[in-house]
């Protein structure tokens, strides 16, 4: 009777699918294939993958995983080909309106070494992570060697929320085969032991140092004081760049005038679909995220009033984070403050690759020129019309609409109670 009574995973129904469907049916819903796209890239990038010993131009780029944390696997992303220009590898801001299979070749074009480390060894970095440090503080690619104990195995997962990777393996050797450039501002405050890391964080950012640099020196346990740095998993400090500048931009903007009319601004991307509704009220912000990999996408929300959030935004994650600081960015520089809300579509011909995109999309939205309406009404017809999901299911899951609703009807109220005086 087991046999009658065992459910396959979702993972074996998922290779059920591709066995199959070999990528021309599109069982799975998503098109075009995530998995032929990436066997394209793989076969490109196969014939340089046949020596343990890798020289190229690092972005430079570095990645620390978070499994086994405090132990973690942690090294440099070096391109296995020399003389070619690698810093576009690892500026997802120049990704944004790039076919998908370009993006991809990017994600999985750089051979990542591996190398178990204990976080708080970044306090007395061996010479590994030594050169690891070094390499990060460069403004541009630099000339790396590494020497691995195998040859780099290239692989890939079909979970729809796990980013994908390039070919990987142990490092036994990494020497950095120049001189970097290193900005003044970035050697100064990597120096700096008794710096806080958030302080060093809006320092860097303040002076333009770029997010992604930033990131990366965060990652290799490069800023904050002395005896408290550490590694920092990658997804971590992404999300932690982004909170950081997003909470010291959010304590200005309450010093702002409100904005007088609704505006609503969208991008679409990389089977990403974000459109952004700023409202005439003090600060306030929702992310609303649905993947419509299924017939009836669930919609899940996170928000947070004019204080901020104390806790972390569980249930749509750093996406959360990633899309709020360019709203914080837009508005600081309008000089006002609003209420926000983000609506986040993903639609099935997204191969995952990380919550940049929804940074970088959103960005892009803002630089547009946004639709205007006088009511809230008008602005929710518009986003109808940009949302593939009916704005009734929006609407239904926003805690922001309902909270501006409110707050609207109180102040109609107390104004016909002022006229009535």
């Amino acid at each position: 009777m087991k046999e009658f009574l065992y459910k396959s995973s979702a993972s074996e129904r998922r290779a059920n699918l591709c066995s199959l469907c070999f990528g021309h049916r599109h069982l799975c819903g998503r098109s075009p294939c995530p998995l032929l796209v990436k066997a394209r890239v793989m076969l490109k990038l196969e014939p340089k993958l046949t020596s343990q010993e890798v020289f190229g131009a690092s972005p430079p780029a570095v990645f620390v995983g978070s499994w086994g944390y405090p132990q973690v696997l942690a090294g440099p992303l070096i391109p296995p080909t020399a003389g070619i220009d690698t810093s576009v590898m690892d500026r997802p801001e120049l990704w944004v309106d790039m076919p998908m299979e370009q993006v991809l070749s990017y994600r999985l074009g750089l051979v990542r070494g591996k190398s178990r480390i204990n976080v708080v060894q970044a306090r007395g970095p061996g010479r590994l992570l030594s050169e690891v440090q070094e390499m990060v503080m460069a403004s541009r690619p630099v000339d790396a060697e590494m020497r691995l104990r195998k040859r780099p195995k290239l692989t890939f997962a079909l979970n729809p929320r796990e980013p994908v990777f390039g070919p990987s393996a142990p490092m036994e050797r990494l020497t950095v085969a120049e001189n970097p450039p290193i900005p003044r501002k970035v050697d100064a405050v990597v120096a700096d032991t008794d710096l806080k890391a958030e302080q060093g964080v809006l320092e860097l950012y303040l002076s333009g140092v770029e997010q992604r640099q930033i990131t990366r020196l965060l990652s290799v346990g490069l800023l904050g004081v002395k005896n408290r740095r550490r590694l920092v998993p990658t997804e971590w400090s992404i999300t932690a760049v982004d909170d950081i500048i997003g909470r010291a931009l959010h304590k200005k903007i309450l010093d702002y005038k409100e904005i007088n009319r609704f505006m609503v601004f969208g991008h679409v991307a990389l089977g990403n679909n974000v459109q952004i509704l700023l409202m005439p009220s003090s600060w306030m912000f929702e992310a609303l995220e649905a993947w419509l990999t299924t017939k009836q996408p669930t919609i899940i929300s996170d928000y947070e009033l004019a204080r901020g959030r104390r806790s972390y935004a569980s249930e749509v994650a750093g996406a959360y984070y990633a899309t709020r600081l360019p709203i914080l960015e837009y508005l600081y520089g309008l000089r006002r403050q609003a209420g926000a809300i983000a609506f986040l579509e993903v639609y099935p011909s997204w191969v995952p690759m990380g919550v940049w995109r929804f940074r970088e999309i959103a960005r892009k939205a803002l630089q547009k020129r946004p639709a205007k309406f006088d009511t809230l009404n008008e602005a929710l017809k518009e986003l109808s019309n940009r949302l593939k999901i009916p704005i009734k299911n929006w609407i239904n899951r926003s805690k922001l609409i309902r909270i501006y609703g409110s707050q609207t009807k109180l102040a109609q109220f107390l104004k016909g109670g002022q006229k009535r005086l």
